[in-house]
């Protein structure tokens, strides 16, 4: 049986599984993946097997998606949020005058 470590993909998954989700300290190993996949792919050329050169670009696609998705989290992540909380003077700015009473006759 397959464990998995924390933070690492499992030795085993699939890039191509919609269900797989990469965690952002996990971007090395998915870019260690993909370039494996490249040099398989291009083993597979030169070495004329054809049932992997029909396999392996699906592969890539998927980790180059996976990759591309992390990105965009990543970035996402480091953006500032403002949470749209009003300041005090924001608050204090809003006050209105109360006008004087009137003077008794």
């Amino acid at each position: 049986m397959q464990t998995r470590v924390r933070n690492r993909l499992p030795a085993r998954a699939c890039v191509r599984c919609p269900v797989l989700i990469v965690h952002a300290s996990e971007r090395p190993r998915l870019v260690e993946i993909r370039d494996n996949l490249l040099a398989r792919i291009l083993e597979a050329e030169r070495e004329g097997w054809l049932g992997e050169i029909e396999g392996l670009p699906s592969s890539l696609t998927h980790a180059e998606e996976k990759l591309a998705q992390l990105d965009a989290q990543i970035s996402r992540q480091q953006e500032p949020v403002d949470p749209g909380i009003p300041t005090f003077q924001g608050i204090v700015a809003r006050t209105t005058a109360v006008a004087a009473p009137p003077e008794p006759s």
